[in-house]
C-alpha cells in the first residue's frame, strides 16, 4: 500500500471526526467549491434504514483512507473528498444515487454499492457514464458480469457457496443441512449456489426456507418448518438482522441448532439484535480482526479505526478502506482521468500487480472478480472471534 500510516499519537477522535466533517460532501452538487485542488470520490452504499449500520462501516472505512492521505498531503497536494451516496439498499433508490454520482464528472470513480441489488441497478449506469465502479461488499455472481466498469475486492457466492458447504461437511462433520434465505440477488444467489454446490459434494440440504427482508417479521412457521425435517445446522444467505431474529425464533423454542451465516451476516449489530441468541454462530467473511488472523498491520487499522470513531471496525470497513486506497493509489499512479483509472485496474491481473492491502492482496480475472481467503468467525461473548476450525482458501 503506498497511503502511509499516520502516528498513533496524532490520530486523534476529535482531530480525525473534524478533517472527516471538514471533507465529505453529502448532497446533490454539496454548495461547496470544486476546483482542481481537489480529487472528488463517490461512496454509494445504505447510510439509513436496516442496512445503515453496514453502510455506515462503509463509510468509515473509506473516510479513514481519506483521511490518512489527506494528512500526507493529498495526491500531488489536492485534497481527497468522498462524495456520500445514500442508496437505502434499494435498487431503485441505488439507480438514482448511480446516476447522481456518475453524471458528475468531477467525481472520479465510485466505491459501492454494498447490496448486489444495488450493484446491479447501477452497474449499467456507472458503465454508461464510463466511471468506475468498486464494491467491497457485493458477492452476486453476476455483479461484476457484462461490464468493463465494475470491480470488486472480495470473493463471489460460488466460492462462498462452495467454502460452507465444504465447512460444514468437511470441517463440522454434518450432513444436514436446512436454509434460510433473503430472497433479494445477494441471499437468492448463495442459496442457488450452496444448493448446488451442496448436492456435488454429497451434503443433504433437507429443507430452504425464503423471505423477504422488507416483509420479514414473523419467522415462527419457516423455524418450524424447516425445523421438522431434523437439520443438523442451519444456512442463512441473509443479512445480519433477519439472521438474529431467526436464532431468537429458533433458541425460543429451546432448539440448539447451530447456525453459519454467509458474510452479510457480519456486523456489529448482530449482537445487538440476537443478544444471547446468536452465541456460537458461525459465519463466513474475508476478513477477521484476530491476532491470530490478521497480524500486525490488521490490529493498526483497528486500532485507528477505533480512535477515529469510537467504535469496531468490521468486515465492511476494512474491505471499504482498502477499496478507498487502491482507487487512490491508481489516481496516484496515472492521474485523475476516468478511463486512465479503469484501465489501471483492468491491468491488476496477478499477485504480481496485485493491490496488497489489510483483506490481503486484490487483482481481478477477466471479469472483475476478486478472490480473497475465507475466514470463519464465530459469536463468542458478545464478540467475532476465529473459529476453532479454519479451511484452506486461495
Amino acid at each position: 500500500m503506498t497511503a502511509l500510516p499516520l502516528a498513533r499519537s496524532v490520530i486523534q477522535t476529535a482531530a480525525l471526526v473534524a478533517c472527516l466533517a471538514g471533507t465529505l460532501c453529502v448532497g446533490p452538487g454539496c454548495d461547496q467549491d470544486v476546483g482542481p485542488a481537489t480529487i472528488r470520490i463517490g461512496v454509494a452504499a445504505p447510510l439509513t434504514g436496516s442496512s445503515g449500520v453496514l453502510g455506515e462501516q462503509i463509510r468509515m472505512g473509506a473516510g479513514l483512507a481519506m483521511i490518512q492521505r489527506n494528512g500526507q498531503g493529498g495526491i500531488d497536494g489536492r485534497r481527497i473528498e468522498l462524495v456520500l451516496g445514500d442508496d437505502g439498499a434499494d435498487p431503485d433508490q441505488a439507480a438514482v444515487v448511480a446516476n447522481r454520482l456518475a453524471g458528475d464528472d468531477t467525481i472520479l470513480a465510485v466505491i459501492g454499492h454494498y447490496n448486489s441489488a444495488c450493484s446491479l441497478a447501477g452497474k449499467p449506469v456507472y458503465r454508461d457514464a464510463g466511471v468506475l465502479q468498486f464494491s467491497p461488499g457485493s458477492t452476486n455472481v453476476d455483479v461484476c458480469r457484462g461490464s468493463d466498469w465494475t470491480f470488486r475486492n472480495l470473493y463471489s457466492d460460488d466460492f462462498v457457496a462452495r467454502t460452507v458447504a465444504q465447512y460444514i461437511l468437511g470441517s463440522l462433520g454434518l450432513s444436514r443441512v436446512g436454509v434460510m434465505y433473503d430472497d433479494d440477488a445477494y441471499g437468492a444467489g448463495l442459496k442457488t449456489a450452496f444448493v448446488d454446490e451442496a448436492g456435488r459434494v454429497g451434503l443433504n440440504v433437507v429443507g430452504v426456507e425464503a423471505y423477504s427482508r422488507q416483509a420479514a417479521l414473523d419467522f415462527s412457521g419457516a423455524v418450524d418448518a424447516l425445523h421438522a425435517l431434523g437439520p443438523e445446522i442451519i444456512f442463512i444467505p441473509g443479512l445480519y438482522n433477519e439472521a438474529a431474529l431467526i436464532a431468537k425464533e429458533t433458541r425460543s423454542r429451546g432448539l440448539a441448532t447451530p447456525f453459519i451465516g454467509g458474510d452479510g451476516v457480519l456486523s456489529e449489530a448482530l449482537f445487538d439484535v440476537g443478544g444471547e441468541a446468536v452465541e456460537g454462530m458461525m459465519i463466513m467473511t474475508p476478513f477477521i480482526v484476530h491476532p491470530e488472523v490478521g497480524g500486525v498491520e490488521v490490529e493498526e487499522f483497528a486500532q485507528r479505526f477505533f480512535e477515529a470513531y469510537g467504535r469496531p471496525a468490521d468486515t465492511w470497513a476494512a474491505l471499504a478502506y482498502d477499496a478507498a486506497n487502491q482507487v487512490l493509489d491508481a489516481i496516484d499512479q496515472v492521474g485523475a482521468d476516468r478511463i486512465r483509472i479503469r484501465d489501471r485496474f483492468a491491468q491488476t491481473t496477478s499477485p504480481e500487480t496485485a493491490f496488497r492491502g489489510i483483506t490481503g492482496a486484490t487483482y481481478f480475472d477477466e471479469n472483475g472478480d476478486c478472490l480473497k481467503p475465507a475466514f470463519v468467525a464465530v459469536v463468542r461473548d458478545g464478540q467475532f472471534v476465529p473459529a476453532e476450525w479454519q479451511i484452506s482458501t486461495p
